[in-house]
């Protein structure tokens, strides 16, 4: 049982080394981070939750947000491998589930909607990035590896590997490229290996550490479906200007043109209307 604790709280400090460069040593990481404050007094009062002293454990969240400023329901479900970065002002419901290796930023809300009992809040599934500010807001599925934008409010459920931003959040990629493919990951893996002193050749070592490393943190690059459309009607406008002024000069040229006709007419009827009058001259 105490290998198995301190194999969690050694995961939950690889965990901050792989996901936040500014992590510099385990001394820091271990006094330092409220995130990782709160995942482990979160297991404390969650452990309480289960065994059903709900006044205890609502006593230690609520030390816990005093403490770090991130208030976790006891009665919430969290997966190995969370990661919490300037976690200042995250909620997380009583019946909100994440699965393994998820990683939450500032702001982040996993709320209910209604007064309704029993299941209300979030299924975030592994390795998904929930990014600064957004809620996800109801009882659906976020799926594998997808991605929530700054600032979104999700209401519906997101397939996985997609993209979502916006309000109300909208999937505006879906399946697209990795960041990494299997030979980045082997590599990442045997890079990390060295660094922290692991058995590489360990099967269940290598495996762990390729779920941990498999977190998509670029939430900065995400498609921006209104500058996407404002540059689509941009070049469609530009398309019109390039049409008009293509119509214009034609339009220029074939007045030219009757301009010229016109005068080449005038000249022919003034020589005709000279050699009239010169006959019937002649002819007096």
């Amino acid at each position: 049982m105490f290998m198995k604790f301190f194999s969690r709280i050694k995961k939950d400090i690889r965990v901050v080394f792989e996901r936040d460069p500014a992590a510099k040593s385990v001394l820091e990481v271990v006094l330092c981070y409220s995130g990782l404050h709160a995942i482990w007094l979160h297991r404390i009062s969650h452990a309480l939750f289960k065994h059903g002293w709900i006044v205890s454990a609502r006593l230690v969240s609520n030390f816990c947000r005093f403490l770090t400023g991130i208030e976790i329901h006891p009665g919430a479900t969290i997966g190995d491998g969370l990661f919490i970065d300037h976690g200042t002002g995250i909620v997380i419901g009583e019946t909100a589930e994440l699965g393994k290796n998820v990683t939450l930023y500032q702001g982040v809300t996993l709320g209910g909607t209604g007064k309704e009992k029993g299941k209300r809040h979030p299924t975030i599934g592994n390795n998904v990035v929930v990014a600064t500010g957004a809620k996800v807001l109801g009882s659906f599925k976020v799926g594998d590896h997808a991605k929530i934008g700054a600032g979104s409010v999700v209401l519906k459920e997101v397939p996985p590997h997609a993209t979502v931003v916006g309000i109300p959040g909208r999937v505006v990629v879906l399946h697209g490229m990795r960041v990494h493919n299997e030979e980045e990951y082997r590599e990442a893996v045997a890079e990390l290996c060295r660094a922290r002193g692991y058995d590489a050749n360990n099967p269940n070592v290598r495996a762990e550490l390729m779920e941990e490393i498999d977190v998509d943190l670029n939430h900065n690059v995400l498609p921006d479906p209104e500058r996407e459309m404002i540059d689509i009607a941009l070049r469609q406008i530009q398309r019109l200007e390039a049409r008009v002024s293509e119509l214009e000069t034609e339009l220029a040229a074939a007045r030219a043109e009757i301009s010229n006709e016109a005068m080449r007419t005038s000249s022919i009827e003034v020589a005709l209307s000279n050699k009239v009058s010169t006959k019937v001259n002649l002819k007096k």
